[in-house]
C-alpha cells in the first residue's frame, strides 16, 4: 500500500507501518526446511547416477518448466536459472536433490533457498518500474551471499552485483563456487549486511536472503529513487514471515505484502 501523504516511514521500517493483508500463501512456500540430518539421510538413499548427469543443461531446463507451471512468468529470470548450475552450489551430498523445489543446507545453521522462493523473489525485482524501463535490475545489493546461487543468478539480471555475507566460512565458500563461472560484474564482500553498503549506493535493487522483524534503515536509505526492494519480513505478534516489496518514488515510499514464507533470521555483526 502506498505511504500515508507520499510520506516516508520512520525506521526500521516493521510490517505492522506496511499494513494490508497478504494474499493467500502458495502451499509450497509453507513446507518447513528439512534439518541437517534428515537431508543428509535422503541423499545417502538416493544412488548418484554415472557422473551424477547433473551438469546436462535439460536437467536445469526441466526445474524451469516445474517452476514455470507453478506460476514463474518472467523469461529473463526463467532462462537465468536455465543457466546457473545449481549443484555446483550444494555439498556433494546433497547434489542429487539440486535441481528439486526444496532448501538444502549449507552449514553454518543457513541454507540455499528453494528454486521457486528465488525465482519469486527475482521475479518481483524484475517487476519494479526502474528493472521493467531498463530491462535489466541494475546496481543491485544482494544481503546474505551464502553459497553463492543467487548472486550468480542476479549477475545475469543486473549490471552490478555486489552481495555481502557476514559469515566467513560462507563468504570464502562462496567465492570458490563462484569462481568456475567467471562472473565479472560480480563483487563479493564480507561484511554485516544490514549496514548495506554505501561506498557503492545508491542501489536499483535490493534483495535479502534473511528476515527480521523490520528492514534496516540503511538498506531504505540506500535504495535509489525509481528503485525496488525485496525482502523477507515477521509479521507482528507472530513468527511467520512474509514477502515485502519496497519501491522508493521521490515523495517516499510504496509498500506491498506478498505470500508468505521461511528464511532464517536476519543477524547484525560478523562471524567466523
Amino acid at each position: 500500500m502506498n505511504d500515508p501523504a507520499g510520506k516516508a516511514p520512520r525506521f526500521p521500517l516493521r510490517l505492522d507501518q506496511v499494513g494490508g493483508q497478504a494474499p493467500a500463501p502458495r502451499k509450497e512456500l509453507l513446507r518447513p526446511q528439512a534439518p541437517l540430518q534428515q537431508a543428509h539421510a535422503d541423499a545417502a538413499r538416493r544412488a548418484a547416477p554415472s557422473g551424477l548427469g547433473l551438469d546436462s543443461a535439460d536437467v536445469r531446463r526441466r526445474m524451469v518448466q516445474r517452476l514455470q507451471a507453478q506460476g514463474l512468468q518472467h523469461e529473463a529470470v526463467a532462462a537465468a536459472l536455465a543457466e546457473v548450475p545449481r549443484h555446483a552450489f550444494v555439498d556433494a551430498a546433497l547434489a542429487t536433490q539440486a535441481y528439486e523445489d526444496t532448501s538444502l543446507p549449507i552449514g553454518l545453521g543457513q541454507t540455499i533457498s528453494k528454486p521457486s522462493v528465488v525465482a519469486r523473489m527475482i521475479e518481483l525485482l524484475m517487476r519494479g518500474a526502474r528493472a521493467r524501463a531498463a530491462s535489466g535490475l541494475g546496481r543491485t545489493l544482494e544481503i546474505g551471499t551464502g553459497c553463492g546461487y543467487q548472486a550468480a543468478l542476479l549477475a545475469r539480471l543486473s549490471r552490478q552485483v555486489l552481495s555481502i555475507e557476514r559469515l566467513k566460512p560462507l563468504h570464502d565458500k562462496a567465492r570458490e563456487n563462484i569462481a568456475p563461472l567467471r562472473i565479472a560484474n560480480l563483487r563479493l564482500v564480507y561484511g554485516d549486511g544490514m549496514r548495506g553498503h554505501p561506498p557503492n549506493a545508491p542501489y536499483d535493487s535490493i534483495i535479502a536472503a534473511a528476515g527480521g522483524e523490520a528492514l534496516p534503515p540503511a538498506w531504505l536509505e540506500q535504495l535509489a529513487v525509481g528503485g525496488r526492494l525485496v525482502a523477507p519480513l515477521q509479521e507482528p505478534r507472530t513468527n511467520r514471515q512474509v514477502l515485502v516489496v519496497v519501491d522508493r518514488h521521490e515523495a517516499g515510499y510504496e509498500h506491498s505484502v506478498h505470500e508468505a514464507v521461511k528464511f532464517v533470521p536476519l543477524k547484525s555483526g560478523l562471524g567466523g
